[in-house]
């Protein structure tokens, strides 16, 4: 099969693989019929995330069909269109009875990572009974992709650890796709502002149609300053970070009001400060998580409902065999003012 494999920092290459085969009793092989390239891949890439080795299959996103199972598989059948969660989840260890299935013992983040992910025309998904979720018919594929990782992320990760409620104000900093799909699922809880913050213009046009009720520009480095000015001098009480780098990180200490939040999505690659000799007595929370993906059920419902258009975030489309022009495409964002591409196997 033809699979994107990572080499190293800096280096893909779009090559032929083995396909993948049944290892476990609860595998199931799925053919990939659309999948998409995340900001987490170009982390892997930057060489920010030293647990994905030289060799593997990039992607944790996608739909497609189970082509066969394993004998412990009892929820699916081949044939059966799926969802498949970026997180892999056994459901029985200690930290998947609590919710976490980030941290399932067996699992969590493993697809792109420490197994061969989904950027690829078939890939192996472990512990699939509670893995893939199934496909609702006539469900648009192009926006349950959306379902495997940013949605459930970035409300997960950003609205509910940020403890987004009806009369807050949350800053959201990075209009990327996360950033974008906070946006989108802050809106369930009828926050009072919505502020978004980012260097490119396209991506604060796109915020402001997506419900955002103030942008701001901060190439000019006075975004903290615009943000009080908005507040009255306040802050915000949800501070959330969705870029992942230092300067952003230490944005949201500067815009935080005494007893908000900063939630962090962001894949951090280097390390940061954290200046508590301004926020030690201002009685603030600093929240990290890996998205668990407990909601994917619940968000699947507001999509099919059509409460929220996750396709909305989709710019661009992509066969499998162009996918290095994918990634030429995603990484130059600010050029080609793409937020999430299709790519279609």
């Amino acid at each position: 099969m033809k699979a994107l494999v990572y080499h190293g920092p800096g280096q893909k290459t779009f090559e032929d693989q083995p396909k993948p085969e049944i290892r476990d009793a609860g595998d199931a092989i799925v053919r990939i019929t659309r999948t998409t390239i995340c900001g987490t891949d170009l982390h892997i890439l930057k060489g920010d995330v030293p647990t994905c080795a030289p060799g593997r299959i990039l992607g944790h996103e996608g739909v497609g069909v189970v082509e066969t199972i394993g004998a412990g598989v009892t929820t699916f059948k081949a044939g059966d269109r799926v969802l498949i969660s970026c997180i892999t989840a056994c459901g029985r260890c200690a930290y998947c009875r609590r919710g976490m299935y980030s941290h399932c013992t067996t699992g969590g983040w493993i697809l792109g990572n420490a197994i061969d992910g989904t950027q690829a025309e078939y890939v192996r998904i472990p512990h699939a009974d509670t893995s893939l979720y199934p496909i609702p018919e006539g469900a648009d594929e192009e926006a349950l992709v959306m379902l495997s990782d940013i949605l459930p992320t970035g409300f997960e990760c950003g609205v509910l650890n940020g403890k987004v409620e009806p009369g807050s104000s949350v800053a959201i900093v990075g209009a990327g796709p996360i950033g974008l799909a906070t946006l989108l699922t802050a809106q369930f809880y009828s926050p009072a502002e919505i502020i978004l913050i980012d260097l490119d213009d396209n991506r604060l046009d796109v915020a402001g149609r997506f419900g955002a009720t103030h942008v701001i520009n901060s190439a000019d480095g006075k975004a903290a300053d615009a943000v009080m000015v908005l507040t009255g001098g306040r802050g915000v009480d949800a501070a959330i970070e969705a870029v992942g780098i230092p300067a952003t990180f230490r944005l949201c200490q500067d815009i935080v009001a005494p007893g908000g939040v900063i939630a962090n999505i962001g894949v951090h690659g280097s390390k940061v400060d954290l200046h508590l000799e301004r926020l030690w007595s201002q009685n603030i929370s600093i929240t990290t998580q890996l998205v668990d993906t407990v909601t994917t059920p619940m968000l699947l419902k507001t999509v099919q409902s059509k409460t929220i258009d996750p396709k909305r975030l989709i710019t661009h489309r992509f066969a499998l065999a162009d996918i290095l022009d994918a990634y030429s495409t995603f990484e130059r964002a600010a050029a080609t003012q793409a937020l999430k591409v299709i790519i279609e196997a």
